[in-house]
């Protein structure tokens, strides 16, 4: 599995703030929010439950990684996602051991994209 999980019993617009709070809490921003129903809407015209993909950097290991290898850049932000299916509230992040598993330099890599996982894990499981 690439991701991590988690299913909540909160209202969909809390769970993402709840996200924001806990991704700040590991130094992390979020520099992009896509909302995926907002999209299909406006561009195809078709009805889904409320999706919203974020992405999420920490700097200084963003920072890091780009000193590695500038081409990280094409995996970065990480994303996380919230979206509402059959009246739960579910929210995912990449893991990034997963995601650098196709870079060229994945042992130099290694120990950011653990610390990157771990904090996401940390924020999945505050929540």
């Amino acid at each position: 599995m690439y991701d991590i999980t988690t299913v909540v019993d909160i209202e969909y617009s809390d769970a993402i703030e709840k996200v924001k709070l806990e991704l700040a809490k590991e130094g992390f921003g979020v520099l992009t929010e896509i909302d995926i129903k907002a999209t299909l809407k406006k561009k195809l015209d078709v009805e889904i439950e409320e999706y919203i993909i974020m992405g999420a950097c920490n700097p200084p290991l963003a920072n890091e990684a780009l000193k590695i290898e500038k081409e990280i850049g094409l995996l970065l932000p990480c994303n996380i996602i919230v979206y509402r299916n059959n009246g739960k509230t579910i929210i995912s992040a990449i893991k990034p051991r997963e995601m650098f598993s196709i870079v060229e330099h994945k042992e130099e890599l290694e120990n950011i994209a653990g610390q990157v996982e771990e904090k996401l894990k940390n924020v999945i499981s505050r929540l």
